[in-house]
């Protein structure tokens, strides 16, 4: 890891976005703009400022859904998107607690797909309410599931429908794991 990395831990993501221009194209062109606590551009400037406080202690990275529109539509070119999923990495492993729920959350839905082709909905929350610890959890939800229940929008599986040969997809898991590995 080089020095200035160590030293500024914003330094990678500064450097990409700083020929920013403050435009605010990308807040105009986020979709999830409305319920980030900064906007796009807002974080562009702290993280031009070095205040890391701030931004890993915001949640706008963690609502980016990487549809690339502020990267498309930047007047600069700058790779926002990247930059995005930079800082959520960077956040996860300077302060891992705060994006926990998100980290299992996402670590469950991946693992049901890898296991059966498609999300298991049922199994996939179980899991993360599991692996959670906390009892209480399921329960916060547990309306929201009954009305998806009844509106017939999450059933309960027959284990008849799963694809039993999961190599094609394995093989996707394994560059991807490659590829993280590499970068």
């Amino acid at each position: 890891m080089n020095t200035t990395t160590t030293k500024n831990p914003l330094a990678q993501v500064k450097e990409m976005v700083q020929s920013c221009i403050q435009c605010g194209t990308c807040t105009a062109s986020c979709p999830n703009a409305f319920a980030m606590d900064h906007t796009p551009r807002k974080l562009w400037r702290m993280v031009q400022a070095d205040n890391a406080d701030a931004v890993f202690k915001s949640k706008t990275f963690i609502l980016c859904s990487s549809c690339y529109y502020c990267t498309l539509r930047c007047p600069r070119g700058l790779p926002l998107t990247r930059a995005m999923g930079l800082l959520t990495q960077m956040a996860q492993v300077q302060n891992p607690e705060p994006f926990k729920q998100s980290h299992r959350f996402y670590q469950e839905f991946i693992q049901s797909v890898r296991r059966h082709g498609r999300v298991n909905e049922i199994e996939f929350m179980s899991l993360f309410f599991l692996s959670m610890k906390n009892p209480i959890l399921p329960f916060k939800y547990a309306s929201l599931g009954i009305k998806l229940l009844q509106k017939k929008k999450v059933s309960i599986p027959n284990p008849n429908i799963w694809k039993k040969d999961q190599n094609g997809l394995e093989k996707i898991f394994n560059k991807v794991r490659e590829l993280e590995e590499q970068s």
